[in-house]
């Protein structure tokens, strides 16, 4: 994996958002450090307004959150911008899809080449004017944010992992036995670009990358909290308090009575507790 600097901003072009109309969201593509163009949605979120309107640049009191969905989302998934519309009530968000998936280019290597696309994201909310980001990630979104902050030390103020895994190749439930079809066999991967949307690309990884778990330890002194379900039917259990342990004092566990896995199963007053967990803890 490259340890480069994350890209610049491509070429963009500016689209109003559904959900956000009236309030000038940014819509775009970011180039990864290796290429690669990422689509990505900035949205100042309504404290940027409400404290002043004709504002240039965000008040530095509130931070961005930057979310890095789970394996066959995107951007434009309901439960991915319902995140980002909670999140918005406590800064701004930006909000972007891996490679090989939805808009984006490129082809998913499912958690590896990922740290560059949410590196290019955090380094495009840092150019946004945003002093303190917040990178909050779901199943393999939350291993690409613990890998991206023990990997470039300092880039953010703060890491949510929900529903991450701890170690890779996991089989031991029935939904990661088929999610390994899908990655790994010719026919999975057809089913993935027609029925889920998602382009995987055909390589093993090589070298395999850092763990999620080798990862945790070295993410301190940033502020961790790691959120799983007790009902999660990917990771059992032992993945969060892994990680848990992994971190030390510097992190914090919460496993949430009956919450299933990622974004699907985080509620909005989930995301609302991790929403004031990161504005307390970031700055």
């Amino acid at each position: 994996m490259s340890n480069r600097s994350s890209g610049h901003v491509a070429r963009s072009t500016v689209r109003p958002n559904r959900e956000t109309a009236g309030r000038s969201p940014i819509r775009t593509f970011l180039r990864t450090s290796d290429g690669i163009a990422v689509e990505a949605v900035y949205d100042p979120g309504p404290v940027v307004y409400e404290a002043s309107p004709s504002a240039s640049s965000p008040p530095s009191g509130y931070p961005v959150f930057v979310i890095a969905h789970g394996f066959t989302g995107d951007v434009d998934r309901p439960h991915v911008r319902r995140a980002a519309a909670v999140f918005a009530r406590y800064g701004a968000v930006v909000a972007f899809s891996f490679r090989g998936h939805g808009a984006s280019g490129g082809l998913s290597t499912v958690g590896d080449k990922e740290v560059l696309d949410l590196a290019a994201a955090v380094e495009w909310a840092r150019g946004l004017g945003h002093r303190r980001v917040v990178t909050v990630g779901f199943s393999m979104g939350g291993s690409v944010v613990l890998r991206h902050a023990a990997l470039r030390p300092g880039t953010v103020d703060a890491v949510v992992a929900v529903s991450a895994p701890a170690r890779w190749y996991y089989r031991g439930t029935a939904p990661m036995r088929r999610l390994h079809w899908l990655v790994t066999r010719p026919a999975g991967r057809l089913v993935g670009r027609y029925g889920l949307r998602t382009r995987i690309h055909h390589r093993q990884w090589d070298p395999v990358p850092l763990s999620p778990v080798q990862a945790v330890p070295r993410i301190a002194p940033t502020p961790l909290l790691i959120v799983h379900g007790d009902r999660d039917g990917y990771f059992p259990l032992d993945h969060p308090r892994m990680l848990a342990e992994a971190a030390g004092d510097h992190g914090e566990l919460w496993v949430e009575p009956g919450m299933g896995h990622a974004e699907n199963a985080a509620d909005d007053a989930l995301l609302a507790r991790v929403g004031d967990w990161a504005a307390a803890r970031a700055g």
